[in-house]
């Protein structure tokens, strides 16, 4: 790059459980596109609501950097809250401005994107690439060409120029959603092939990061892209053969659960086609060698995996209730179930697979099971498994916390996570569990008093305010890409 500052950046990746230390990960603040979200095109960008840009940054999304930056690179924000909060600009979290905090370890991939931006032949060829899906003209593209890096990258990301009025083509709403971009598993990176054409200059843009930038170099034989159907153009559109015979897969659908296990999910973005090509590649290369894929209602309430389950701590588990044993049990007690029709789409199965013995996977029967076995035997932990169900199990609240991300939590480390503040009877069943609950805005004040410490902190769920956040159908977990945790 031209101004040399992105060679310091430390270039080790490695991910091998949910619950490692957390040491550096992807993430994107809302930006200026999020605010260009109109009600008629909402759900075809894939957002479930219009949001208030500013209270979304400001009384939000804010904490949740503060937060990253005090665990992962606290010289960044120690003892720095109060200026930070003064600046009436908010230059802090601007990337590209003189003030922002620029982080080795809280990255955001606006400024990856603006990094390798600065290279004359990578930029001609994403602007081409980038106008050719968009379908712009010709005056559009030379256009572009005009805008220095960090503003291009900008535009490439919101779909706006500096003018805040003038839009060239949609935004990327979903961008802060980073986990879907890839998945680190152990020192690969695995990119997404997203199935929402809403998502496809989000897919280009990380090709183009992953691929050029020089974080990334030392890996980019360990790129796993996910292969097409060989005759993908000639087949049918219906959602049976696109199950079976097309490749879709989405981050959120993908854990790193143990240095030798990988879990995919099959859901209403990704397929049982991209599943299956990834365990393949990850057997091939070695990567690990079990996959256990789990297949889930493709139900917009679900979306993926991480919205139904994510991991607390080596022993505990939060999960919606209906998707695992209790449901099961709760279907059993009913008589109707009994002679309901069966469709086969709304039933949860998950099957685990060995490498050399693809042919022969195991059913495992409920989420329940496999998340304890994984705690048992893949984390070799001896306390008893706990699980923690969304909305406590109470009716109505289990589905209604579940839809604003009560089982979406980010582990900042074993046994301490990041979840949204509405989903009070979750919260209720963390501290029946032996958790506190504490608010980000209380608990970055006890660092800044020196009353807690990241490093002394344990058994916690920290909560962050999300009116405007949960509006958008995605929680801590979703927000974030991981790619560098502790080992156990």
């Amino acid at each position: 790059m031209k101004n040399g500052k992105t060679q310091t950046v430390a270039s080790k990746i490695n991910v091998t459980s949910e619950i490692g230390t957390l040491r550096r990960l992807l993430i994107h603040s809302p930006d200026r596109g999020l605010g260009k979200v109109v009600p008629s095109k909402a759900q075809d960008w894939l957002f479930e609501d219009i949001v208030h840009i500013d209270t979304m940054r400001r009384d939000e999304y804010d904490y949740y950097v503060k937060l990253l930056l005090y665990f992962l690179d606290p010289e960044k924000v120690q003892g720095k809250l109060a200026e930070i909060d003064a600046d009436p600009t908010r230059s802090f979290y601007k990337p590209g401005h003189p003030n922002y905090f620029n982080s080795d370890a809280v990255i955001d991939i606006q400024r990856l994107l603006a990094d390798i931006l600065e290279d004359e032949v990578i930029r001609t060829k994403l602007i081409a690439g980038i106008c050719a899906v968009e379908r712009t003209s010709f005056k559009t593209l030379t256009q572009l060409s005009t805008y220095d890096p960090p503003e291009l990258a900008k535009i490439l990301i919101s779909g706006s120029l500096p003018d805040s009025k003038t839009m060239l083509f949609a935004p990327l709403p979903n961008f802060i959603f980073t986990r879907d971009i890839g998945i680190v598993i152990n020192d690969h990176i695995l990119l997404n092939k997203p199935a929402k054409l809403a998502r496809t200059r989000e897919a280009l843009l990380s090709q183009y990061i992953f691929f050029y930038h020089p974080l990334f170099a030392p890996y980019r034989n360990k790129i796993i892209e996910i292969p097409d159907n060989e005759h993908h153009f000639l087949l049918p559109e219906s959602d049976v053969a696109r199950d079976y015979t097309r490749s879709t897969l989405e981050g959120g659908d993908v854990m790193t659960i143990s240095p030798r296990h990988l879990l995919i999910g099959c859901s209403e973005r990704t397929t049982l086609y991209a599943a299956q090509q990834v365990m393949r590649q990850v057997f091939d290369k070695g990567v690990v060698d079990t996959v256990t894929i789990i297949k889930i209602p493709k139900k917009r309430d679900y979306m993926h995996i991480d919205t139904i389950f994510t991991q607390v701590k080596k022993n505990v588990w939060v999960l919606l209730a209906s998707l695992g044993r209790l449901g099961d049990e709760a279907k059993k007690r009913d008589v109707l179930h009994f002679f309901a029709p069966r469709d086969v789409s709304e039933d949860l199965r998950i099957l685990q697979f060995y490498k050399g013995l693809e042919h022969k996977p195991i059913e495992i029967e409920n989420l329940e099971d496999l998340l304890a076995d994984i705690s048992r035997n893949d984390l070799g932990c001896t306390d008893p498994v706990q699980f923690i169900y969304s909305g406590n199990n109470e009716f109505p609240f289990g589905a209604r916390e579940q839809w604003t991300d009560s089982c979406n939590l980010l582990a900042l480390k074993d046994g301490v996570v990041i979840g949204y503040d509405r989903n009070d009877k979750t919260a209720e069943a963390f501290r029946a569990a032996g958790f506190e609950t504490v608010r980000a805005a209380e608990l970055l004040q006890r660092f800044e008093r020196g009353e807690a410490s990241p490093e002394t902190i344990e058994n916690t769920f920290i909560m962050l305010p999300s009116a405007e956040l949960s509006r958008a159908r995605g929680g801590s977990h979703c927000m974030s890409l991981p790619l560098l945790r502790d080992g156990f």
